[in-house]
């Protein structure tokens, strides 16, 4: 494994899962900040459920969670809210206008009562901007369709303005040149403001866009590293059980579906 930056965000022998199934056990992870990380794997896996447990959202059966180098648990609550940000996968259709739904990203700094100040309006334009959901400001989110409620759901996640910030497949919903510029809006939260960014992908040329990849099975974490470590080492074949083929078209990795009998 390459040397990392310290840490944002991790876990020690993590485990975690649903009624008396664990999906993940024993997994220790240390994702650095000012870095984007995709996380891939089969389905199954547990790339959301690792996601939920990092954010909260999932408790863990075992081991601990730890954000900016403290026990997530022992954050308040609100103060955890302006440190990380989430996004889930398939957020809902609301009656909400597409501002107010990114607005909603502003509640961890404002409460609910208080007024908006200067920062959390521009906090807001910025988000909304940068995912193109300004076009359909007024709109309410049931008459948009699903990549622009997509793309409205990725602005409200921005404009917490978190030091980490997970998302649960922020690219779904959306056409191949929206899915480009949400992956160079991850790139820049990461580089440009020194966020730690880690989001689940299944498309895995978008994936092998990212600074880092935690690549999982079914039996747990193959590797986590970067993108020249997943590649070098044939992560991905492990991870899925099958030879996959990655070319480089200039200097990026893509995967090259096997179709030839």
């Amino acid at each position: 494994m390459s040397e990392q930056p310290p840490s944002a965000i991790g876990c020690r022998g993590l485990a975690a899962g649903y009624g008396p199934r664990l999906v993940l056990d024993g997994v220790d992870l240390e994702i650095p900040g000012a870095n984007w990380t995709a996380v891939v794997g089969p389905n199954g896996c547990g790339k959301s459920t690792l996601l939920r447990t990092l954010a909260g959202l999932l408790s863990a059966r075992r081991g601990e969670v730890r954000l900016l180098g403290r026990a997530l648990d022992s954050w308040p609550r609100r103060e955890r809210a302006r440190r990380l940000s989430w996004l889930a996968q398939g957020a809902p259709a609301t009656d909400l206008t597409a501002a107010e739904c990114v607005s909603l990203g502003r509640f961890a700094h404002t409460g609910w009562l208080a007024s908006r100040e200067t920062a959390d309006e521009a906090a807001i334009d910025k988000a909304m901007r940068s995912t193109g959901a300004d076009a359909w400001a007024h709109r309410r989110l049931s008459t948009l369709s699903g990549g622009e409620r997509q793309r409205v759901h990725i602005a409200r996640a921005l404009a917490v303005e978190a030091e980490v910030l997970l998302l649960d497949e922020p690219t779904a919903h959306l056409d191949p040149p929206h899915q480009e510029d949400v992956a160079r809006l991850l790139r820049s939260e990461a580089r440009d403001r020194g966020v730690c960014v880690v989001s689940a992908i299944h498309d895995l040329s978008l994936a092998l866009a990212a600074d880092r990849v935690i690549v999982l099975s079914k039996a747990g974490v193959v590797g986590h590293g970067s993108v020249a470590e997943a590649l070098n080492g044939d992560w991905l074949s492990k991870a899925f059980n099958t030879a996959i083929d990655i070319v480089n078209v200039g200097d990026t990795p893509v995967w090259r579906p096997r179709l030839a009998p």
